[in-house]
């Protein structure tokens, strides 16, 4: 536990990668390697296709299901699209919101990230509210207003007794990817930025998951996890070997 009722959180972003055996037989080594453990969850996002197949490897292990995306309202007429009832029906219990990828190359707006948010609660599934800021924005010393801008738009009119079944994943997007993670310090620094601006609007603060993501490997996840305000990690293409995975997962 991470002060005390904070269960770690590790999630695999297998992004747009495996097809069917290729994510079935990922999914059983993962699996079979966390085995019973209830001390920490693990949840692993392949992509849409492969959805069903890996939601079976894993019925009736401690491993659970998250998807990469759902599209903010019901089923219909929606050409390319993936609803919350769809995720709901082969046990989803997580989704991934605004991650760096799709704002950037599919030009989500933090508007559609909102919706996508209120659709993901109302549906029982845990939203991941991805943020992170670029390199110049780093280097010009504006990280804290970029990220808090980006948190306001997210959470605008979400309800305050539901705050705390979202997720926050910082992923700083001048790592993602590079092989340069954030420093554990400065991490932490962000992290408790972010948890310090929750608590200004809500009570749940203290119980709000708050995740780092960014070129995370096993050579420097327990630094990270050590950290009082990190609470997990999403992890991109480490997780797609699962050697690796598990020992980011210890």
């Amino acid at each position: 536990m991470q002060n005390g009722s904070r269960k770690l959180l590790i999630i695999g972003n297998w992004k747009m990668h495996t097809t069917g055996a290729q994510a079935t037989g990922l999914a059983k080594e993962i699996a079979l390697g966390v085995g019973p453990r209830v001390d920490i969850q693990v949840v692993l996002c392949p992509p849409f296709t492969v959805l069903e197949g890996v939601s079976q490897v894993l019925s009736g292990s401690t491993v659970q299901l998250g998807a990469q995306n759902l599209y903010p309202g019901p089923m219909g007429a929606v050409t390319g699209e993936v609803c919350a009832e769809m995720l709901k029906a082969v046990y989803c219990a997580y989704v991934l919101v605004g991650h760096s990828e799709r704002r950037v190359l599919l030009r989500e707006p933090d508007e559609l990230i909102n919706q996508k948010i209120h659709t993901a609660l109302e549906n029982r599934i845990k939203p991941v509210l991805c943020i992170g800021e670029p390199l110049e924005v780093r280097d010009s010393g504006n990280t804290w207003p970029f990220l808090q801008t980006q948190l306001e738009r997210a959470l605008d009119k979400v309800p305050q007794d539901l705050i705390e079944n979202v997720v926050i994943a910082y992923e700083p997007l001048w790592a993602i990817g590079s092989g340069q993670p954030s420093s554990p310090d400065g991490a932490q620094a962000v992290h408790a930025q972010i948890r310090q601006f929750i608590d200004t609007f809500s009570s749940s603060a203290a119980k709000l998951r708050i995740l780092y993501g960014g070129s995370v490997k096993p050579e420097n996840a327990q630094q990270l996890l050590a950290q009082p305000d990190i609470d997990g990690l999403l992890v991109g293409g480490a997780s797609l070997k699962a050697k690796s995975f598990l020992d980011i997962i210890g």
